[in-house]
């Protein structure tokens, strides 16, 4: 089982790369950040002519999450129990979609920016991290065997080696030590990130501005968090660098895991060579 997260961008603007991607990809689940539209206007039937279910949380032309499943995605939930709100009037904002397929819950996660540390947004995205922390030590709690999968846009930097110059970022987001601590509570629940071990290097977004993307000046702030259950089917797993350049790129770029099958007599889509994109 493949599951891949990709903050896109608006998917009405990248729609063509994504359905590229992912019918080379063959992924068993890709989960969608910024979609940028209402439901009606995602653009759903190119992923059905692929063969997959879609399912779409999004208000407007900001934020909005996705889960692209080869199965149809069960127990779908829009956003977390007590998630904070955010605008005026204040709404919870589309930034959380969790589905369970073929037995794993996959969340599709876009974590507020945080923007400056003097911005109401900062103290915002803290307090989401927050909640969302507290709702999945309940969920590892109800069920410690639970294989849950926390993926996308954190907007974190965890480390120092994950931004491509710590200096320029001193003081600012997405390096605060508050931020690293709010990330960092999840690893102490038992979720791990379970693409560093097995891609230690490398960035998953570029900014647009100032020529990052040709002079590797990147961020790694998509990850993938595995509950105990699911980290210990990882078997594989990269970031799709290629996919940040060409034509009108997403400033992000795919996070891919590969799950071993549970019954080793029912195993399918084996991971094939061919099917790794070249990491550059």
């Amino acid at each position: 089982m493949r599951i891949a997260t990709w903050n896109v961008n608006s998917i009405r603007a990248r729609l063509p790369r994504v359905i590229d991607w992912l019918a080379s990809a063959r992924v068993d689940v890709l989960a969608l950040q910024e979609i940028k539209c209402r439901p009606e206007q995602f653009p759903g039937a190119a992923f059905e002519a692929l063969g997959y279910h879609v399912s779409i949380w999004g208000t407007n032309q900001w934020n909005g999450v996705a889960l692209i499943t080869r199965e149809p995605a069960t127990d779908v939930q829009a956003g977390f129990s007590g998630a904070p709100a955010w605008g005026v009037p204040p709404a919870v904002e589309p930034r959380a979609l969790g589905g369970t397929v073929r037995g794993v819950r996959v969340w599709s996660l876009y974590v507020p920016n945080g923007r400056s540390v003097d911005d109401p947004h900062y103290r915002y995205k803290l307090a989401w991290l927050g909640r969302l922390a507290h709702e999945a030590r309940s969920w590892l709690a109800e069920d410690p065997d639970a294989q849950i999968a926390l993926v996308g846009d954190w907007n974190v930097a965890p480390r120092d080696e994950d931004v491509w110059d710590i200096r320029a970022f001193a003081g600012e987001t997405p390096v605060t030590p508050a931020e690293r601590e709010a990330f960092g509570a999840f690893a102490a629940q038992g979720y791990r990130d379970v693409v560093r071990p097995l891609a230690p290097t490398g960035y998953t977004f570029w900014d647009y501005k100032h020529g990052r993307y040709p002079r590797d000046e990147g961020m790694r702030i998509d990850f993938v968090l595995g509950s105990p259950a699911l980290a210990a089917r990882v078997e594989d797993a990269f970031i799709d660098r290629a996919a940040r350049s060409g034509d009108k790129p997403s400033d992000h770029v795919p996070v891919v895991v590969q799950l071993r099958e549970e019954d080793s007599a029912e195993q399918r889509d084996d991971w094939d060579e061919d099917d790794r994109p070249m990491v550059l």
